[in-house]
């Protein structure tokens, strides 16, 4: 029988799957930041999924003796009981049924990566009535949600990195944007929507 663990991990491998397949439904990018810029925010991200499945990744690797650090990072913090890991995983669908209602809703406007396209503009209708980067809130929540569901260590680092990461992104897109759609417009749309979270401007 599948495990809520293994369960959230092949949501995530799905998630992905589908997601670069829709990026065929994008518009192309007639401006994107300078190369290299913002690299970090890129690496803390991938460390961060990292870590949070690394259990799944190094999974024959925890018994070996010749590497402990896996079976410390990956040791439970917690039992949780069957239910309580289920209803994570449904929280996990749905923190990816927002991004997907943030990515339909942005339509050929979406960009897996900072751009902006033609005809851009700021968009505050939809789920970014609520936060001004829903997919990234999505995502947030989706390995906070994750990581209560690994119940480790390395789950734990895992969405601290993620959060950082995704944090940065967020910063980078926004200078980006202002940069290239006016200060006017987006100053005025942050005022009144927070960034990721309520109360985080």
């Amino acid at each position: 029988m599948i495990s809520p663990q293994s369960a959230a991990f092949w949501l995530w491998i799905i998630w992905f799957v589908t997601w670069w397949i829709a990026a065929v439904w994008a518009s192309r990018a007639i401006a994107r930041p300078k190369l290299g810029a913002g690299v970090l925010h890129r690496v803390f991200a991938s460390a961060g999924f990292l870590l949070l499945f690394l259990d799944h990744f190094f999974l024959r690797y925890r018994a070996h003796p010749r590497a402990p650090i896996f079976a410390g990072l990956t040791r439970p913090l917690w039992a949780e009981p069957a239910a309580v890991g289920w209803a994570l995983v449904v929280l996990v669908v749905l923190s990816f049924g927002f991004c997907w209602w943030a990515r339909l809703h942005l339509g050929k406007l979406w960009s897996g990566l900072t751009t902006v396209k033609a005809d851009h503009r700021v968009v505050d209708t939809g789920p970014y009535r609520l936060v001004r980067h829903p997919i990234y809130t999505g995502l947030i929540a989706a390995a906070l949600f994750t990581a209560a569901i690994e119940a480790s260590v390395s789950g734990m680092l895992g969405f601290g990195l993620i959060a950082v990461g995704f944090w940065m992104t967020a910063r980078i897109e926004e200078a980006f944007l202002r940069q290239e759609l006016g200060t006017g417009p987006y100053d005025a749309y942050a005022r009144r929507t927070p960034m990721l979270i309520s109360g985080l401007r």
